[in-house]
């Protein structure tokens, strides 16, 4: 049974969030796969997690940087786990018939497009069918998370 936790982005888009939650994920030692909605998305992806922050380091690549053993986070469009990760971030209303191999997946979506809810939604229908582990994260006004019941 994996944990899976529903980030509904309301105050920053996926572009603010992301980066922060994987920081979150690299800290507890912990590796992680982001599946995209394309080669292009994970590329971009890529690019932002070099410049979000000046300040900081965030070891990721992608398939067009190799190597995927040696890095702590993976970017890609195939339902893949290359790097051995044990966290699964799924974006662009992405799904993976692997969530079982990962101890913990954080399904994050779009809470201004209504049909990025409610495909939500049915992901967490599907999922608690399943018998994973469900929680539900709104962000505040300030940007942080905040668990809902």
């Amino acid at each position: 049974m994996t944990e899976i936790g529903f980030y509904h982005l309301t105050r920053t888009p996926l572009e603010r969030a992301l980066p922060r939650l994987l920081e979150k994920v690299a800290g507890s030692g912990r590796r992680a796969v982001v599946l995209t909605g394309s080669e292009e998305r994970a590329e971009a992806l890529n690019a932002l997690l070099w410049t979000y922050d000046p300040g900081s380091f965030l070891p990721h690549g992608t398939a067009r940087d190799g190597n995927p053993g040696e890095q702590p986070i993976w970017l890609t469009p195939q339902d893949e786990n290359p790097n051995g990760a044990t966290v699964l971030v799924l974006v662009d209303g992405m799904v993976s018939a692997r969530l079982d191999a990962y101890e913990r997946c954080l399904d994050l979506f779009d809470g201004n497009d209504p049909d990025a809810v409610a495909a939500a939604r049915e992901r967490w229908r599907e999922a608690k069918q399943a018998g994973h582990a469900l929680t539900y994260w709104q962000q505040t006004d300030q940007g942080g998370w905040q668990a809902r019941g």
